[in-house]
C-alpha cells in the first residue's frame, strides 16, 4: 500500500469553508444540478447536522434581572483568588521592611494602575470577547484559533462541522488581505502550528500550577492572622493548621461543589464588604492624603528613589491581579456583560479601598508591614474578619481546584492529556468534574509547597511566574485572534503589544530575577506537565497518521470478506477508530486472525470538535460501509471539548436510535444508489467543494476511496446528488426500511460487544534517537500508568473485545 507522507498530506489540506465562498460567488444557482448532470442527493453526513437545536447561544438572550443574577453568583466563582490578595500583598512587597514611608504612594500606584491596566482593560473589557462560544481560557482560544486556520497538527478536519449550529465560523471575505495572509501563513508553516500548540499547552501548565500554588498561599496567608490573637504559636504551628485545612479540603472534592456552592457567593460578597469598609475606615482615621497615589507621577519618584530593589518589589505587587485568568477561564458559566459589571462595581471599589486603607495604616505603623492586613483590622472585627477571611480562602482554593480539573479534562478530550478518571459530580451541573488521581497529586504537591516553603513571600515569587507567562501567552494567542479572526486595524494591534508587552514582561522578568527563591517550582511543575502533554500528544498525532496511511478503502474490505469467508454472528459489533474517514488498519488484522463479523457492524470515531459544546440533535453522522447487505456502518460522534461523554448504555442505545433514523429516511438505500453511479461522475475540483449549509439543497458526500486515491485523504473527491433524486420512496423500498429497522433492533437485544484496538506503538526503523525515547520508553510508560480504553470508556469487561497490533511509527 502506498505511503502518504505529512507535507503531501498537508499540502492538500485547504479549507472548506473557503471552498464554500468561492463555490457561492463562481455559481450560485449549481445547487441545481451537479456535475455531468446529475441530481444532486441528501445524505445523512450532512442531513443529520442540519438538525439544529433551538438553543439560544451563550448570552445572547441575557436580560438585565439575569444579567445582575450572574453577576452575583460569579462573585463567588471567579474573584475569590483576587478578592484574597489584599493578605498578603503588602507583606510580599515590602520584604525587609519600609525604609521611606512615601514609597507607599509610589506601591498604591503601581497596585491601582496594575489592576485597572491588566484585569479591568485588558481582560474584562478586551479578552472576554475572544471567547469561544462562552468558553474562555488558553484551550478555547486555541480552539477558536483552530476553527479559522488549520493549525490543528491532527488533520481530522471534516467540512461537514462547520454546519454545526454552535461552530459559529465566519468566513475570510476577499479584501481582508491581511487575515488572508495571517491564515495561509498558519496553515502553511508546520513551526507556527507547534508554536500555538506549544503555547497553548504551557498556558495551560502555568493554570495547573496556578491550581496547586493558590490553596497554599491563600490559606497559609488567612491561617496566619491567628498569631495576633494568639502570639504563642510560632510559624510551625501555623504551617501545620494550614495543612490540616488543606487535607480537608482536598479530601472534599469528590463530594462535588454543587452542595456548598450556593454559600460562595454571599461569603466572597461580604468579604468585599468587609475588606472595602475596614479599608475606609483606615483611610479616614490614618492618612487620607493617601488618595494622591492616583497621580502617576509616585511611580515614577519610586523607581528613581529605589532602582533595583523597585523593580525587583514588582515581583510582589503583582499579586494584587493574581487570579485574572480565572475570570476568564470561568466565562463559560456566565457571560460577558455579568463579569463586568460585577469586576465595576463589585470586586475593584472593595480590593481598591482595601489597598488604600492598608497604604493609609502603614503611614502611621511601617512597623506591621508583614502582617498588615490582621493589623490594620479594628479590635471588635477582628474574628468576625477572620472567620471570613479563611472562608474566603478557601473559596479561592476551591474555584482554582475545580479549574484544574476543567482545564485536564479539556487537554485529555484533544487529545493532549493520558486517559484519566473523570467523574461528574453534579446532575445539574456538567461542567463540574472530579479526578481522583489529579486530586491526589495536585493535594500532595500543595502540602509540600506550603510545608517546605512556609511563608506567603516564598510562595509568592512562584505564585508570580505562573501568573505573568500565562497573560504573556494569553496576549500573543490574542493578537492572532485580532489579526485572524477580529480584523482589527494593525494601528491598534501595535500600541496594544507594546503596551501589554512591556508591562507584562518588565512584571515577568522581575519574578524571575527570584528563581533560586521559589520561582523554579511552578516551572519545574510546568516542564513536567509540558513534556507530558507533548509527549502524548505527538505519538497521538503520529499513530493518526499511521493509520490513515494504512487505510482500508472499501474494495480492500470487500476483498478482504471474500477472501476470508468471513461469517456473520449474531449481535452488534462496535468497533472503536480514531478515523472519522474510511477503515481503520485494525480492521484488516481483525478479520485475518478471526474471520467473524458481527451482523450489525459500526465504526465508531468519537471526535472532539475545537468547540465548547456540540447540540445532541447534530450529535452523530451516519454512512454505509461497502454494501447495502454488509450492514456494515461508518459513526462519527461529535463532542465538544467541554461535553460529558454518556456512559457505555446510553451510549450505545443514543448510537443505535441515531441509525434507525439514517435508515429510516431512507439514506442507506440513496447511499447505494450513488455508489453505483459515483464511478460515473467527475471529481469536483478543490475550488468548487462546499459544505452543505441550513436551508440550502446542495449536499455534498465523501466518495469512497479506492487504493489509487489514499494519497488524498485529507481531501477526498466530493459528488454531489440531488436531495429527491429518486423522488417518493417506494413501497419496496419503505418494506426494506421497516425489514432492517427491525433487524437492528433484533441483533441489539442479542448484545453488544466493543471491539478496541490494543495497538502497540514504537519507533520505526531509522528512527533518530530522541524519537525512540520518546516513543519506545516516555509514551510506552504513560500509556502503562495511566487509564487504559475500556476504563476511559467505562465499558464493561466481560463486552470488550480487544485487537492487538503493532504500529511502526
Amino acid at each position: 500500500m502506498p505511503k502518504v507522507t505529512v507535507n503531501e498530506q498537508q499540502a492538500q489540506g485547504l479549507s472548506f469553508t473557503q471552498m464554500a465562498l468561492e463555490t457561492d460567488q463562481q455559481d450560485p444557482a449549481r445547487g441545481a444540478k451537479g456535475v455531468g448532470g446529475i441530481l444532486q442527493r441528501h445524505d445523512s453526513l450532512y442531513g443529520d447536522a442540519e438538525k439544529v437545536s433551538s438553543a439560544q447561544h451563550h448570552g445572547s438572550q441575557d436580560n438585565w434581572i439575569r444579567t445582575l443574577r450572574l453577576a452575583f453568583q460569579c462573585i463567588g466563582i471567579i474573584y475569590g483568588d483576587i478578592g484574597t490578595s489584599p493578605l498578603y500583598v503588602y507583606a510580599s512587597t515590602f520584604t525587609s521592611g519600609i525604609s521611606n514611608v512615601d514609597d507607599l504612594y509610589g506601591v498604591l500606584s503601581l497596585i491601582l494602575y496594575s489592576i485597572i491596566l491588566l484585569p479591568m482593560i485588558k481582560y474584562v473589557f478586551i479578552v472576554l470577547y475572544a471567547n469561544d462560544n462562552g468558553e474562555g481560557g488558553t484551550f478555547a482560544l486555541y480552539s477558536l484559533i483552530s476553527r479559522y486556520a488549520k493549525v490543528s497538527l491532527i488533520p481530522n478536519q471534516q467540512a461537514e462541522d462547520a454546519t454545526i449550529s454552535s461552530y459559529g465560523l465566519d468566513t475570510i471575505s476577499a479584501p481582508m488581505r491581511r487575515a488572508q495572509w495571517m491564515k495561509k501563513s498558519l496553515e502553511s508553516s508546520k513551526v507556527a502550528k507547534v508554536t500555538i500548540f506549544l503555547l497553548a499547552i504551557l498556558g495551560t501548565s502555568m493554570v495547573i500550577s496556578d491550581g496547586a500554588l493558590t490553596p497554599a498561599i491563600s490559606v497559609l496567608s488567612a491561617v496566619s492572622g491567628l498569631q495576633q490573637k494568639a502570639p504563642q504559636l510560632n510559624q510551625g504551628q501555623i504551617v501545620l493548621i494550614s495543612v490540616a485545612i488543606l487535607v480537608v479540603l482536598f479530601s472534599v472534592q469528590r463530594f462535588g461543589t454543587d452542595k456548598v456552592g450556593y454559600s460562595f457567593a454571599p461569603i466572597i460578597l461580604l468579604w468585599f464588604l468587609c475588606i472595602g469598609g475596614i479599608g475606609f475606615y483606615n483611610l479616614i482615621k490614618y492618612d487620607v492624603g493617601v488618595l494622591r497615589a492616583f497621580y502617576p507621577k509616585y511611580i515614577i519618584d519610586y523607581f528613581k528613589r529605589n532602582g533595583k530593589d523597585a523593580w525587583v518589589s514588582l515581583g510582589g505587587i503583582l499579586l494584587c491581579f493574581t487570579g485574572t485568568e480565572a475570570m476568564f477561564a470561568d466565562l463559560g458559566h456566565f457571560n460577558i456583560r455579568a463579569v463586568q459589571i460585577s469586576f465595576s462595581f463589585v470586586l475593584f471599589p472593595a480590593v481598591s479601598l482595601a489597598y488604600i486603607g492598608q497604604a493609609a495604616f502603614l503611614r502611621k505603623h511601617p512597623e506591621h508591614v508583614l502582617d498588615t492586613f490582621y493589623r490594620s483590622i479594628p479590635g471588635p472585627l477582628f474574628w468576625p474578619t477572620f472567620i471570613i477571611a479563611v472562608s474566603a480562602a478557601i473559596i479561592a482554593s476551591q474555584a482554582m481546584i475545580s479549574g484544574t480539573f476543567s482545564i485536564i479534562q479539556q487537554s485529555q478530550t484533544l487529545g493532549c492529556f493520558p486517559r484519566v478518571k473523570v467523574l461528574h459530580t453534579s446532575k445539574l451541573y456538567e461542567g463540574q468534574v472530579y479526578i481522583p488521581e489529579v486530586n491526589f497529586v495536585l493535594g500532595l504537591i500543595c502540602v509540600i509547597i506550603t510545608v517546605a516553603f512556609q511563608t506567603t513571600t516564598d510562595i509568592g515569587h512562584a505564585y508570580g511566574i505562573c501568573v505573568t507567562s500565562v497573560m504573556i501567552i494569553t496576549t500573543i494567542l490574542l493578537v492572532i485572534v485580532m489579526l485572524l479572526i477580529w480584523r482589527v486595524s494593525i494601528w491598534l494591534i501595535i500600541p496594544f503589544c507594546l503596551v501589554y508587552g512591556f508591562i507584562e514582561l518588565v512584571y515577568l522578568s522581575s519574578v524571575l530575577y527570584k528563581f533560586i527563591e521559589g520561582g523554579y517550582l511552578p516551572i519545574v511543575i510546568a516542564t513536567v506537565l509540558v513534556i507530558i502533554m507533548a509527549v502524548w500528544h505527538y505519538v497521538h498525532v503520529k499513530k493518526y497518521w499511521y493509520e490513515m496511511e494504512h487505510i482500508v478503502t472499501n474494495e480492500a474490505a470487500k476483498q478482504l470478506i471474500q477472501t476470508h469467508n468471513v461469517k456473520r454472528i449474531s449481535g452488534v459489533g462496535l468497533l472503536y477508530t480514531e478515523l472519522v474517514q474510511g477503515i481503520p488498519p485494525i480492521f484488516h488484522h481483525f478479520i485475518e486472525k478471526i474471520p467473524f463479523v458481527h451482523s450489525v457492524l459500526m465504526f465508531v470515531s468519537i471526535k472532539h470538535l475545537p468547540i465548547p459544546h456540540v447540540e445532541v440533535s447534530e450529535r452523530f453522522l451516519f454512512r454505509n460501509v461497502e454494501s447495502k447487505t454488509s450492514r456494515m456502518f461508518r459513526c462519527v460522534a461529535r463532542y465538544g471539548y467541554s461535553d460529558k461523554q454518556e456512559d457505555t448504555k446510553e451510549f450505545a442505545a443514543s448510537l443505535v436510535e441515531g441509525l434507525q433514523s439514517y435508515i429510516e429516511e431512507g439514506h442507506f438505500i440513496t447511499d447505494m444508489q450513488v455508489q453505483e453511479t459515483e464511478a460515473q461522475t467527475t471529481s469536483i475540483t478543490d475550488s468548487n467543494a462546499r459544505p452543505r449549509k441550513a436551508g440550502s439543497s446542495t449536499v455534498y458526500i465523501e466518495e469512497a476511496l479506492t487504493a489509487s486515491e489514499t494519497a488524498g485523504l485529507t481531501q477526498p473527491r466530493i459528488s454531489s446528488y440531488s436531495a429527491h433524486s429518486s423522488g417518493r420512496i417506494s413501497e419496496e423500498q419503505s418494506r426494506t426500511i421497516a425489514e432492517e429497522k427491525q433487524f437492528i433492533q433484533r441483533e441489539l437485544q442479542k448484545g453488544v460487544v466493543y471491539i478496541l484496538g490494543e495497538t502497540e506503538i514504537k519507533a520505526g526503523p531509522g528512527s533518530s534517537f530522541v524519537k525512540k525515547v520518546v516513543v519506545n520508553y516516555m509514551y510506552t510508560f504513560l500509556r502503562k500508568n495511566f487509564r487504559q480504553g475500556e476504563k476511559a470508556f467505562a465499558i464493561p469487561r466481560q463486552q470488550v473485545l480487544k485487537v492487538g497490533m503493532v504500529y511502526e511509527i
